[in-house]
């Protein structure tokens, strides 16, 4: 579906928050993916399973659809900024409450809360790289009712002086719009399965992302570790292939004895779910 329903506000924002909780869930389930959650078991975690992922998405739905009423068609503003920021937040303690206090999407709140505003601040179906620059400049905007103290992704990313969420965001979502939307429309122009596909999409953001959850749990080597894996994928032709399967497993193995998850990784691939069903088509030399 790329085009949104030709219905009022409400309606659009209440499709918007489905499409959102359906790529969370759609993201919990892709199998396998490296140290992460999926139909296998819980990867790199103890305190997550799949079916603790689908209750975090559900409990999110309300959220996504707050942020969508609230932006329709409102200009980048700091009075939206904060607005946003509040509901985040609040979908964040929903999310708290569903999990019994486990973090399940922090990061996903933050990325795909900036993508339904973005696209209600539109009002209708666009490229998604017009859609992920209207994010980009809500994503700038200071939020003074934010909480001061510093996340684990705030840390890692001042203790290794690298870009996390909160940059990836205010720069348009790159690893998206350059990585993983490419390489998803290229993957199944060149017939791969739609699983297929969405793993490929997720190396792609593997290859280059300086994922603050994998830098948390095994500092810069497992990072590096991490880029080079998924880079071997798509060198082995993708998941579709036989080697590119095989460079996956090895990256699954390496991923879980380093206690590694690319939860980072995971957030912008659900974020490039939502854009790839709520964005116009786009450009089709940018799929080769």
């Amino acid at each position: 579906m790329k085009h949104l329903p030709q219905t009022h506000a409400d309606g659009m924002a209440g499709w918007l928050a489905r499409v959102a909780t359906v790529c969370l869930i759609d993201e919990a389930r892709l199998t396998p993916k490296p140290g992460l959650v999926d139909a296998r078991g819980s990867g790199a975690h103890h305190d997550l399973t799949l079916a603790l992922m689908e209750r975090s998405a559900h409990s999110l739905t309300p959220a996504f659809q707050h942020m969508a009423e609230h932006s329709w068609l409102r200009p980048a503003d700091i009075a939206l900024r904060e607005t946003v920021g509040r509901l985040g937040r609040e979908g964040e303690q929903a999310m708290m409450a569903a999990t019994g206090g486990v973090n399940t999407h922090r990061g996903a709140i933050w990325a795909l809360g900036l993508l339904v505003s973005a696209v209600a601040m539109l009002g209708e179906a666009a490229p998604s790289d017009v859609v992920t620059q209207t994010a980009a400049r809500l994503a700038q905007l200071p939020d003074n009712a934010a909480p001061k103290g510093f996340s684990k992704g705030l840390r890692a990313t001042h203790r290794y002086q690298v870009p996390g969420a909160r940059e990836e965001a205010q720069q348009g979502f790159p690893h998206v719009t350059r990585l993983a939307l490419p390489q998803l429309w290229a993957s199944r122009a060149q017939g791969a399965s739609e699983t297929q596909a969405r793993l490929d999409a997720l190396m792609a953001i593997m290859t280059s992302l300086t994922d603050t959850c994998v830098l948390n749990r095994a500092g810069l080597e497992g990072l590096e570790a991490m880029q080079q894996g998924a880079r071997a994928v798509l060198a082995a032709g993708g998941t579709a292939q036989a080697a590119g399967r095989d460079a996956l497993a090895r990256l699954d193995a390496d991923m879980l004895a380093r206690n590694a998850s690319p939860g980072g990784a995971a957030d912008l691939l659900a974020a490039t779910l939502f854009l790839d069903r709520t964005s116009l088509p786009q450009a089709a030399q940018l799929t080769h």
